[in-house]
């Protein structure tokens, strides 16, 4: 007789069913990712992930504000990352129109420094990742470390400091061509000493990472940061956004 109480509720293995003969109990393949949601930018019409734009959204002061991270409720436009198109979109009133179409109402207020106020979050933004990324141990430095990772093919992200000195990069980036492997190389658009104290370590000049979840998440917020500040200072011209095609609208 079984047992009573919670013992009751072991399985049996005696009188456990055998499985049907050619029943595959290996777990099912991993069906291939969904592809990441997109949308349009009310300037230029360019279709690219929500990752790779900026999405604004009204604020309780009927103020327009980034939403950096696209989670504030309500209804949202979207821009390209590139600061140049952002202002002269502002000085001509491009932006305002814009947003009456999207908004379909009376549009939020535009704040004059709204660029300044993107360009700010990103950079926090990029360099916050930068800081818990290396407290979990995941970023490599030492030019002599980085060499030796790089020949190997074992960096999947390579960044150099604004201010990085050209012989430097060149020798990192001949080791990078040398390896083989894919790995992106990013500059970014701040010098050492702003990107030391963000790592709260001395003299962050090149920074290496081979982790490749660590590196997806660094490059997805570094790059959305370098393209809206001087699309340029990417080694990478990809920016995931794409000319404008269809109909759709640039809104959430």
């Amino acid at each position: 007789m079984r047992p009573a109480g919670r013992e009751a509720l072991v399985r049996d293995p005696v009188h456990e069913p055998a499985p049907a003969h050619g029943l595959n109990l290996l777990p099912a393949a991993a069906s291939a990712p969904a592809p990441a949601p997109e949308r349009r930018c009310i300037l230029t019409g360019a279709h690219g992930p929500r990752a790779a734009l900026i999405r604004l959204v009204e604020g309780p002061d009927a103020m327009l504000w980034p939403d950096l991270s696209a989670k504030l409720p309500g209804r949202g436009a979207w821009i390209s990352p590139d600061r140049a198109l952002l202002e002269e979109a502002m000085a001509r009133g491009r932006l305002a129109s814009a947003l009456r179409r999207s908004f379909r109402a009376p549009a939020p207020a535009i704040p004059p420094d709204l660029a300044g106020r993107i360009a700010a979050g990103l950079e926090a933004r990029a360099l916050d990742r930068l800081g818990l990324e290396h407290r979990a141990g995941r970023l490599m430095f030492g030019s002599e470390k980085l060499m030796a990772a790089a020949r190997a093919g074992r960096l999947g992200l390579l960044l150099h400091a604004a201010d990085a000195a050209a012989d430097g990069v060149s020798r990192l980036d001949q080791a990078v061509r040398s390896g083989g492997a894919a790995c992106e190389v990013l500059l970014v658009p701040v010098g050492r000493e702003r990107l030391s104290k963000a790592l709260g370590r001395d003299n962050s000049v090149h920074i290496g990472i081979a982790d490749p979840r660590a590196a997806a998440r660094i490059r997805g917020d570094l790059s959305r940061w370098i393209s809206f500040t001087r699309p340029d200072r990417s080694r990478n011209p990809e920016s995931g956004v794409r000319p404008a095609m269809g109909e759709d609208e640039g809104q959430e």
